[in-house]
């Protein structure tokens, strides 16, 4: 589920402001009989309404990542722009004003930004891309949203406004679209269901880059495709410059140059070439983590020569002569002198955490919050309601990719599991011990954790494994267990019975042995992908106490049902619907039950009311991936950063 690194758009950016847009030619005239034939056969539905800000959600930000990853200058004013949301500055000495996603702007991360009028409006607007809420119109004032039905055509990764006022759209899945002011339609049959993550060039000349399958030149109505085989370092594209007739296509592995539409040469070979731009004398090139390397293009030399490895940036674009090249990076913006230095202009507001993708989140006793993270290990955060304290960072190469993080109620130690094994650290947050299949688990990859009566319980992608008193034991299909692949636990500490929600369906276990499995095929389940498991007791369905177990179960793709002690799977109004419930994203409290959704949000259930409900205001993303309760307040972590709330606010 983790979200790819953003594609540059400098050479959009580059001629837009530039002015270097083409006339009106006989290749135009061709891309436009192009469009209208494809346009007539599959328009995709959609709708474009003004953004409503929301006011007083209750919702708090726990100091994310500023994470500015685009840029762009529209009416005098510079606007950045990432997961964070959008910031306008009047000058750079200016407190920016923000909108913020979830609040100003709808829940997803800005990806791509550019400048530019759309058909049938003669006013420009700032065009923002986002990672799963469409297209955003701002005009300085007002905030429109160009949103599809269709979930794969909403996640856009690139944009490229045209001379005609049409709009190029790069998506993760559903290819390459266009938006004429009036539809929104596939661009070009042979670029649907693709991964597109750069676009440069116009109307009669345009370059498409790729995920995994190279490059795209479609141009005097015929479309040309270029891989490995035919002169890219690497079938992934992560940019694209232009000045005049060359052409500059950033890799993982280099850049080729391509004249005349034509492959030329490899520069810069093994450089990750994530941004670019070019003045056709010199080609500056950004890469995430080896800085920024610049490129003489002609025999002379080169007009910059300040080449600067510590810098980090995520894309370029011009502000103009006097301001020279601007380079956008997560920790600010930085501009290249005359001289070829490049000096900061701005820094970003700095924060203790050290990411916003949220894989796990929990409160060990000491009162800390334990972060996890998809890709870059853990941070230990002092806080209270009023404000946070230092963070500690912990990564290495068993804390990486955090999957679950639990409190021992025995030892009152904190357990991590890992896509590398199960991490267990001591009260005070120092690390003790790394498991592995080597020390006994069936597989280094552990998933959940859970402890019963008699010890721990690991979920692994290749069955359960026991550890208690007398050692380490595993059970997997071939012992009965429904599949292999276990996702979620279910257990109390004062049982030996435990469910296991797997890829499969359910298992229910009993002191080591598998007693009963419930799949589609012989219960109500809808889906057997389940995905995440809570324990509900003290009341019945009708909201009267009762000494009856029963669980809600989280599904990839069916929502979420409810499984009572007889094994009886049910729908639910308001919750068993067409949504994936994120692995382990579900807690219960003494007012609530909480599950955090791939796409629709946080579901939450009023323990006192017996109903569901969803809720996406105030939220910085629709994905949800955690969740915890500290002190009355709930913690919602997503792939954008975490937010908080008084959990009594949610009764209203």
């Amino acid at each position: 589920m983790r979200r790819v690194a953003v594609a540059s758009l400098a050479a959009s950016l580059a001629l837009l402001l530039g002015g270097g847009i083409v006339g009106v030619t006989l290749l135009q005239r061709s891309l436009r009989r192009t469009i209208s034939a494809v346009a007539s056969e599959d328009r995709l539905d959609f709708t474009l309404g003004t953004v409503s800000n929301i006011e007083n959600t209750g919702f708090e930000a726990l100091a994310p990542p500023t994470g500015y990853t685009v840029g762009a200058v529209f009416r005098n004013n510079l606007y950045l722009a990432g997961p964070g949301g959008l910031a306008e500055f009047s000058s750079l000495d200016a407190r920016p004003r923000r909108l913020r996603p979830g609040l100003e702007l709808p829940p997803a991360e800005i990806v791509a930004i550019a400048t530019g009028a759309i058909r049938g409006d003669s006013r420009p607007s700032l065009i923002l891309a986002t990672g799963g809420e469409g297209i955003l119109f701002y005009d300085g004032n007002t905030v429109r949203q160009l949103l599809s039905k269709n979930l794969a055509v909403r996640d856009a990764t690139a944009i490229l406004p045209l001379a005609s006022g049409d709009l190029l759209i790069g998506t993760r899945q559903a290819g390459l679209l266009i938006y004429n002011g009036k539809t929104l339609t596939p661009f070009q049959s042979n670029l649907t269901n693709i991964s597109i993550t750069a676009l440069a060039g116009d109307e009669g000349d345009l370059w498409i880059g790729t995920r995994n399958q190279g490059l795209f030149h479609w141009h005097a109505g015929q479309l040309d495709s270029f891989d490995t085989s035919t002169g890219l370092p690497d079938q992934q594209v992560e940019s694209i410059a232009i000045h005049s007739s060359n052409v500059y296509v950033g890799t993982p592995l280099g850049v080729a140059e391509f004249n005349s539409g034509r492959f030329d040469r490899t520069l810069a070979r093994g450089f990750f070439a994530h941004a670019l731009a070019t003045d056709g004398i010199t080609l500056t090139i950004a890469s995430i983590d080896q800085g920024i390397r610049e490129i003489a293009l002609t025999d002379h030399h080169a007009a910059h020569s300040a080449s600067d490895e510590t810098l980090q940036a995520d894309s370029f674009f011009a502000a103009g002569d006097k301001d020279g090249l601007l380079a956008v990076s997560h920790s600010g913006l930085v501009r290249r002198e005359p001289s070829g230095e490049w000096r900061s202009v701005f820094t970003a507001e700095s924060s203790p955490l050290a990411d916003r993708n949220v894989a796990a989140l929990n409160f060990a006793p000491d009162g800390r919050l334990w972060i996890g993270y998809f890709d870059r290990g853990l941070d230990i955060l002092s806080l209270s309601k009023n404000s946070l304290g230092p963070a500690e960072h912990v990564e290495d190469d068993h804390i990486f990719c955090v999957n679950r993080i639990l409190t021992d109620p025995v030892r009152h130690t904190v357990d991590v599991a890992t896509a590398n094994g199960l991490v267990l650290f001591d009260a005070g947050g120092h690390q003790r011990q790394v498991l592995l299949r080597r020390d006994g688990l069936i597989a280094d990859q552990v998933t959940d954790i859970a402890f019963t009566r008699d010890g721990t319980v690991l979920a692994t992608p290749a069955g359960l494994t026991f550890i208690d008193p007398t050692g380490m034991h595993s059970l997997y299909a071939f012992n009965g267990l429904v599949n292999n692949h276990v996702y979620a636990l279910a257990t109390d500490a004062t049982r030996s019975t435990f469910l296991a929600g797997t890829l499969g369906g359910i298992s229910y276990v009993s002191d080591g042995n598998i007693r009963r499995n419930l799949t589609t095929a012989n219960s109500g389940l809808k889906q057997n992908w389940i995905t995440a498991i809570a324990p509900i007791s003290g009341a019945d369905s009708a909201g009267a106490e009762s000494n009856q177990d029963k669980w809600f179960v989280g599904t990839y793709g069916a929502g979420v049902m409810e499984l009572d002690s007889s094994g009886n799977i049910t729908a639910i109004e308001g919750a068993t619907r067409p949504a994936v419930i994120n692995p382990n994203a579900m807690i219960v409290t003494a007012q609530h039950v909480f599950a955090g959704s791939l796409s629709d949000g946080l579901f939450v259930y009023g323990r006192t009311t017996n109903r569901w409900s969803i809720l996406t205001a105030g939220l910085p993303s629709r994905n949800v991936t955690a969740l915890a309760e500290h002190d009355g307040q709930l913690y919602v972590g997503t792939d954008n950063g975490i937010v908080r709330i008084d959990e009594s606010r949610l009764a209203q």
